[in-house]
């Protein structure tokens, strides 16, 4: 009976404390102290206690779930990238269009890889400034990884992956976005698009001079002359035997390399 009583729907378990109370002072005096109050009044109060617990696990899952307070969304994107609306779409579109459609002409064939890769793949380039621009972290299964912040090591993995089974030369190209945590300048964000293409298994020069064709017919088909582009052809071999002429030890190469790079990034009063 007494059950029955406190099993009506009520709001907290104040209220529930209250009526079994309410219940006990009017039957008190037909009941012995000992058999029936004692327990009553144990159950009056676990009852109060239970309803005070469950208010505070309420409170304690709004915090974790973020519905107690909601905290106002902050609708730019994330420093150094970028949104694409569909008028930019349509030109990133048609740029893409026009670098597929001169990659295919030259005979290059698209391929892509994962953005995110092993850490590994990159600081064993040491010395060279992208090892100190990766967005690099450890996921949950405790491995270290980074966002491409270039594809070339990426094109070098998959193509050692499959080495016996490629066969000779190689003409592939790609489009894909990179990431770099750097210094942001007009015009240079931390993460963009590049158009790869590459040569494999060609010793000689004319593979760069193909290249080199395939960059002047893309300029051409949209109207860039000579008075708008200037195209520098670097070599490494070169520059590793102006700088071994110069007194730099083959050690320091890689780390003078990256300052001689930077050298075009400075203001003209600094060089």
């Amino acid at each position: 009976n007494i059950r029955a009583q406190v099993s009506r729907p009520v709001r907290s378990g104040k209220q529930m404390r209250s009526r079994l109370v309410r219940y006990m002072q009017h039957t008190r005096p037909t009941l012995r102290k000992n058999s029936v109050w004692n327990p009553l009044r144990s159950y009056a109060q676990d009852v109060a206690n239970q309803g005070r617990s469950s208010a505070a696990v309420k409170q304690d899952e709004a915090k974790r779930t973020g519905k107690q307070q909601t905290k106002k969304l902050d609708l730019t994107p994330p420093k150094g990238t970028r949104d694409f609306y569909p008028e930019k779409m349509r030109q990133r579109n048609w740029l893409f269009g026009k670098w597929r459609k001169i990659a295919t002409q030259f005979g290059f064939e698209e391929y892509d890889a994962p953005v995110l890769e092993s850490e590994d793949l990159y600081i064993r380039k040491a010395g060279e400034e992208v090892t100190q621009q990766l967005y690099n972290f450890e996921d949950k299964g405790g491995r270290r990884v980074s966002l491409r912040p270039e594809m070339t090591p990426s094109l070098a993995r998959m193509v050692m992956a499959k080495r016996r089974g490629l066969p000779l030369p190689l003409k592939w190209f790609s489009l894909p976005q990179c990431w770099r945590y750097e210094r942001m300048t007009r015009g240079r964000r931390r993460e963009h698009f590049q158009w790869n293409m590459d040569i494999w298994g060609v010793p000689s020069v004319t593979a760069e001079a193909e290249l080199l064709s395939a960059i002047t017919t893309f300029f051409s088909q949209v109207g860039l002359t000579s008075k708008d582009i200037g195209i520098k052809v670097n070599s490494r071999g070169a520059i590793k035997e102006i700088l071994t002429g110069l007194g730099v030890p083959e050690e320091k190469f890689a780390e003078t390399c990256v300052l001689v790079d930077k050298l075009e990034k400075l203001p003209r009063e600094k060089n």
